[in-house]
């Protein structure tokens, strides 16, 4: 059972800031995951009267609030346009829409659950973390670093011409995820993200050009999507590159092979 002890709204990232450096005390994002199994927090810091619950979408990025809920990223028209519907794909799985109205999608990230359909699309694209105290730092640094008592304010999302693809494969519909997939396409070069192994999502990313991919060494060239067989060598060479894990859903072995065959399949969807 879940116990607080007391409820602060606090008026500011500073009053919420000072208070999370107490180790009972806890912030609130969604609280779907914080009311599992026995726990007891000194203080329950909420921060739904501060504004983050926000999605500004700007010339040259989307500025997502760290209260913005799952439903919120699923309905953006804005998102949907520039990701061809992938952060539409990543999160309508999560269990339902009455769920998806309460998770958010700080939790999500914050949280670096191996399980997170939404730290696996989001590491896929050019995405900042802004942190209260140690301000912006990429996504990709921010997964390895020790969970502290730091507050996630925003996702910073660069706009910058991407294909990206994503895909998951689930023993059924509202479950966990088994194998998260994304893969995407900026900035010279291919970025392919999974996560479920099942720790949190990685990533892997190769020079398109003529450059080798360290590694792999062959050449993607400009529309090697097309290359059934070129995609299916550096498909599974990419889930080669991952590790993975057993649990009560899946085996390693098993995971390491749908990774392979997702990324495959996201891959020769990025032509289209």
């Amino acid at each position: 059972m879940l116990t607080i002890n007391e409820y602060r709204k606090v008026e500011s990232l500073e009053e919420a800031y000072e208070l999370n450096q107490k180790k009972n005390n806890k912030i609130i994002a969604g609280g779907v995951w914080m009311k599992i199994g026995d726990r007891r927090i000194a203080t329950a810091i909420d921060l739904s009267g501060l504004g983050l619950d926000q999605i500004t979408e700007t010339d040259t990025e989307f500025v997502i609030g760290a209260m913005t809920t799952l439903r919120e990223i699923e309905k953006h028209v804005g998102l949907a346009a520039y990701t061809d519907g992938a952060i539409r794909e990543s999160v309508r799985h999560i269990v339902g829409v009455q769920f998806r109205n309460c998770a958010t999608v700080g939790g999500s990230i914050f949280g670096r659950f191996g399980f997170s359909d939404v730290l696996t699309v989001f590491l896929a694209m050019d995405t900042q973390v802004e942190l209260y105290h140690a301000g912006m730092v990429s996504l990709k640094e921010f997964i390895d670093m020790p969970y502290d008592n730091d507050i996630l304010v925003a996702l910073h999302v660069a706009k910058k011409p991407i294909r990206i693809a994503y895909l998951s494969q689930r023993n059924t519909a509202t479950d966990f995820p088994v194998v998260a997939c994304a893969v995407s396409e900026y900035d010279g070069s291919l970025h392919v993200s999974i996560g479920a192994r099942p720790v949190h999502a990685r990533l892997v990313e190769l020079p398109l050009g003529s450059g080798e991919p360290d590694g792999f060494g062959k050449q993607l060239p400009e529309g090697f999507e097309k290359d059934e067989a070129l995609v299916k060598e550096l498909a599974t060479w990419c889930a080669d590159q991952f590790t993975y894990g057993s649990n009560r859903r899946a085996g390693a072995d098993y995971r390491e092979h749908v990774a392979g065959v997702l990324i495959r399949r996201a891959i020769c969807s990025l032509e289209k």
